[in-house]
């Protein structure tokens, strides 16, 4: 069984109240009578919330910046609002969209409703990849980062995406993290920009994390294959094995995680979005059945981990 079944099977043992807004989308439909069917979380309808009492929660929330109460009912007639704002108030553990909603339209309504976790210093997105019958990373399964949010992170953030992922990897998944910041060179091959970025970021983990094995900057290959890291990077901690992967950018991961993912038959799970006061998940449009199911699992999964 793989990690992603595993922890599939792991939620049903803690299944948590998840909300599913966009249930009018066929594909998050069948994906709920499935996790339902299975036990793998307990689903919430926003159908069934009182919306006075989540406009009126909202606005107290907002009135500082201006909002009306009349805005902030506008604004909860928009399901992802109303999910966020029933797990605002404890009416749900969490909520899983993106299904038929952009990426910065879940993001901005998780940001506005749960709040941003100071301790974690930056809201992004992390998948979970696993490809099977693949001897890289740890046995196909990587973490990328970030793939959702900032397009173009500063050497502070990403040293914050790489401690905050690797946290996450060993949480849920029990794993010694092995850290790779990638860009286009490998151990001063070229200069740039974003090669600068990276380097200070690695100084910057290396100094606030020193129990972190992480090195960069490092090429794709460089980092998770260890006949091209002995080559090209000798001296590489990693000695090829990364089992996370930080791009320099959200250009370079976006891209990566979907050409994985469609060209190297991998399954993806997430994004879930880290640096929020409350655990949730976004969807990428062209997410399957089983990735929100998944995707379910990882949030429920998260769910049990804050709340331990």
């Amino acid at each position: 069984m793989g990690r992603i079944e595993s922890l599939i099977e792991r939620a049903k043992k803690y299944p948590k109240r998840i909300v599913l807004p966009e249930i009018e989308d066929e594909r998050v439909a069948e994906a709920a009578r499935r996790i339902e069917k299975e036990g793998i979380a307990h689903l919430i309808s926003t159908g069934k919330a009182d919306k006075k009492k989540l406009v009126q929660a909202y606005y107290e929330l907002q009135k500082n910046k201006g909002m009306t109460v009349e805005a902030a009912g506008k604004a909860l007639d928009n399901p992802l609002y109303a999910a966020a704002m029933m797990v605002r108030l404890g009416e749900a553990d969490s909520f899983v969209a993106g299904a038929a909603h952009t990426s910065k339209d879940v993001i901005i309504a998780a940001m506005q409703c749960l709040g941003r976790d100071r301790s974690v210093g930056a809201i992004f997105g992390a998948f979970f990849i696993e490809a099977e019958n693949r001897p890289n990373g740890e046995n196909g399964f990587f973490a990328f980062a970030d793939c959702a949010v900032i397009p173009m992170p500063s050497s502070r953030q990403l040293s914050r995406i790489a401690i905050s992922s690797a946290d996450l990897l060993t949480a849920l998944f029990k794993l010694d993290a092995r850290i790779a910041l990638l860009t286009y060179s490998t151990s001063g091959s070229a200069e740039g920009e974003s090669i600068d970025r990276v380097k200070n970021a690695v100084t910057i983990i290396k100094e606030k994390r020193p129990d972190l094995l992480v090195d960069g900057e490092l090429q794709f290959d460089a980092a998770i294959i260890p006949d091209v890291q002995k080559f090209k990077a000798p001296d590489s901690p990693l000695k090829g094995k990364a089992n996370i992967l930080i791009f320099p950018n959200l250009d370079a991961a976006n891209i990566t995680y979907k050409a994985v993912e469609r060209l190297g038959n991998a399954r993806a799970m997430g994004p879930t979005l880290v640096g929020l006061k409350t655990p949730c998940s976004d969807l990428s449009r062209g997410c399957s059945v089983d990735d929100i199911i998944a995707t379910v699992a990882l949030t429920s999964a998260r769910v049990h981990l804050d709340k331990k």
